[in-house]
């Protein structure tokens, strides 16, 4: 980037368990949330900005507005454009890069970034079987035309497709691939275990200490996500059963995997000038991000992605994996994060992938330190945002010159990663 790029802030809701506490509310309105409670926490009511980029995973074709829609409603000024971004779960995070590259060219001084998804609000769709009946009875000139389109009903017709997040090549979800991934990596049962409950502990930490009260806006009544267990312990995590491979061998389970969730966030960015210009102070600097994919189809893990955007980031940016404060490690699944801890161990593994020598472990004293996703929860394109948002808060907390990473594995067997560092 030509100039620097600073978040700003951000703001969010509570995540939740789909179909509970959101399960009346529109995806929009959820969107909506964040951005109103940015727009009121910092103060920019008829503001313009330079762009909005927005997104959400589980989207509907009534919602192709969304964007745009949800910005109207904002408070801000009605001149800010937007658009729609999606990269599986690192929408947020993409969404983030896009707005500082804009920023950093000098197109634009400001912008919003960020990303919704609710379960609870997706329409069942049509068969193919009905939707084709019905394109050829709306195209029908005569009666016999739509007797003949009416001709090709079949009962199987009314059964709808329900959304689902397997993968179209291989037929199997995110749980089912990481299953694999964990064998292939001998992450045992206790470890996954351990890390979920150590992200429960870390989050309500961070609760108790007041960290997420400025950054989540008030919904439904709520302030706090739903999903955080203070009390969870590793003898109630042992008793839960597996989630995907339901044999002996299966290691998933719902207490060390994320649940479906619904929720929102947002963050703004800007030049340092717009920062100066309008008051505001920066958190942290956006210094850089980086997307890669992997052959899932071929035999890499479908999770794994990320392990070759941080080692590119790295390259990039003359960095070691060692050189960080903190690492935001999306727990997509508590397997996930393990694998890629394992694999930045890995000679072979970094050789393979990156062409350099293994990258080497982390303190994992400074990973996810205010709780991560399998706590806190994963509304699958909000997840980016609430991360750059409670990093670069951490960061501007630190008091001293301090570094973070970012690495969030999506669906499709790709990955993003970022560096964010302080002020």
């Amino acid at each position: 980037m030509s100039r620097p790029v600073y978040v700003i802030g951000g703001a969010r809701t509570p995540f939740v368990k789909s179909f509970t506490n959101y399960k009346d509310i529109s995806t929009q309105a959820l969107m909506e949330a964040s951005l109103i409670g940015l727009v009121e926490k910092l103060k920019l009511q008829g503001k313009f900005m330079g762009d909005i980029a927005l997104g959400a995973v589980m989207n509907s074709s009534r919602e192709w507005p969304l964007p745009r829609e949800a910005v109207l409603s904002s408070g801000l000024h009605p001149y800010s454009p937007a658009y729609f971004v999606q990269r599986a779960c690192g929408t947020g995070l993409e969404a983030s890069l896009q707005i500082a590259l804009k920023i950093g060219a000098g197109q634009i001084d400001w912008g919003m970034a960020g990303g919704v998804d609710s379960n609870s609000d997706l329409p069942l769709m049509a068969s193919s079987g009905l939707t084709k009946m019905f394109l050829k009875l709306n195209a029908a000139r005569s009666f016999s035309d739509r007797l003949a389109a009416m001709a090709t009903f079949r009962p199987a017709f009314l059964a709808p497709e329900a959304p689902t997040v397997a993968e179209k090549r291989t037929g199997l979800s995110m749980g089912e691939h990481c299953e694999k991934m964990v064998k292939e990596w001998n992450i045992s049962r206790e470890e996954q275990d351990l890390l979920a409950y150590e992200s429960h502990q870390k989050g309500a930490q961070a609760y108790s200490e007041g960290f997420h009260d400025d950054m989540i806006v008030n919904m439904s009544g709520l302030k706090k996500d739903t999903i955080l267990r203070a009390d969870t312990s590793l003898e109630k995590l042992k008793t839960l059963r597996p989630a995907f491979d339901k044999s002996e061998k299966g290691t998933l389970t719902a207490g060390n995997s994320t649940p479906l969730t619904d929720g929102s966030s947002v963050v703004l960015l800007a030049s340092e000038e717009k920062a100066k210009a309008e008051n505001l102070k920066p958190l942290a600097r956006f210094v850089d991000a980086e997307a890669a994919a992997v052959d899932f189809v071929g035999g890499d893990g479908l999770l794994m992605a990320p392990t070759v955007a941080v080692g590119r980031l790295l390259q990039r940016n003359n960095l070691k994996l060692q050189d960080f404060d903190f690492y935001e490690i999306h727990e997509a699944f508590a397997g996930q994060v393990l694998c890629t801890l394992k694999a930045w161990e890995s000679e072979s593994y970094c050789k393979k992938y990156l062409n350099v020598p293994a990258l080497g472990s982390i303190d994992r004293t400074k990973m996810n330190v205010k709780g991560g996703s399998v706590a806190l929860g994963h509304p699958f394109a909000a997840t980016g945002g609430r991360i750059v948002a409670s990093l670069a808060k951490m960061l501007a907390q630190s008091g001293s010159k301090k570094r973070g990473l970012i690495s969030i594995c999506t669906a499709g067997g790709m990955g993003v990663a970022a560096i964010l560092e302080t002020v």
